[in-house]
Parts: structure tokens; sequence; C-alpha cells
């Protein structure tokens, strides 16, 4: 069976606040995309170099996280090329290394995705012990979903054109 050749994967930690956002996304997107044979949903509390096993072999590849910057307000959505990761100066234990991840992926020949989106909801508090996301970031999920799940199709369908 082969794997499917886009990948939406949620980060998060379940138990941290906000870190959870990314996980809560990922699952409004599974449901969403339900039956889209091309795309497959995933979350995961795993980081670094873990998440090489969830992204090789895929064509292409839709992140959702947390991110603190402090300079948007919680619940604004970040979209960050992969190649821009670098400049990015965040607080997120998921967030950070998925530049170098990709990176090394490449130098150990592993079949790496050629195109990556990545989307970060801007959090309050994602360290406190909790369940619950601040009333800002749980707004923001249905936006977040929409927009992931466009990006999710979108690259669906680039990499049908290019087959």
């Amino acid at each position: 069976m082969s794997v499917p050749r886009v990948l939406v994967l949620g980060l998060g930690n379940d138990v941290l606040r906000d870190d959870a956002v990314g996980l809560r996304i990922a699952a409004a997107v599974r449901e969403r995309l339900a039956g889209e044979a091309a795309i497959e949903v995933r979350a995961t509390t795993e980081m670094g170099l873990a998440l090489l096993d969830e992204i090789a072999d895929r064509e292409g590849v839709v992140l959702v996280d947390s991110v603190q910057t402090g300079r948007a307000p919680p619940g604004h959505i970040h979209e960050v090329a992969a190649e821009g990761l670098s400049r990015v100066l965040t607080t997120a234990p998921h967030f950070l290394g998925i530049g170098e991840t990709l990176a090394l992926g490449r130098q150990l020949g592993l079949a790496m995705p050629c195109a990556v989106r990545i989307f970060a909801v801007e959090v309050a508090d994602p360290f406190t012990l909790g369940t619950d996301l601040s009333p800002g970031v749980a707004a923001a999920i249905p936006a977040a979903t929409d927009r992931v799940a466009a990006a999710a199709r979108e690259l669906a369908r680039q990499s049908q054109e290019s087959r």
C-alpha cells in the first residue's frame, strides 16, 4: 500500500494548555478531509529528528504548530515557508528544529518533501499544565482549519499534476 502523497501533521502537547492547538487543528482537518486518499492527517507529540519518520517519502507536508513570538495577538495564524524558519525567533518546543530536520533528512539521502507549508498559531500560554485553550487561540481553530485544509488540497493537486 502506498503512502499518501501529502501529510498534514499537527504538533503539540495535549497537556500544555495552548501548545495543544496543533493537535486540535489536525483533528478538525482530519474530519474535513476524510476520504481524500492523497492526504493523510496525523497528530504527534514528537519533535526534532523523530519527525523524519513522519515526513520522509511525502511529496508535500503541511505542519501545524503553536508559536509564541510576542509580536502578534494570541490566535494570529502565521504562515511560514520552510526556508524562512531560520529567521523566525520563537518560543515553542515543537516549532524549533523543523528546518534543520528537513535539511538533515536531505543530507541523509531520505526522500524529503519538496513542498512544505507551515502554519503556526500565536499562543498566549504554551507552558502551563492544562487542557483548555486560551480564548483567542480557541477562536482561531476554525480559520486555521480552513487554511490548513486548503493548503493540503493544493499540495495534493500540485502533486497530481506533476505526475
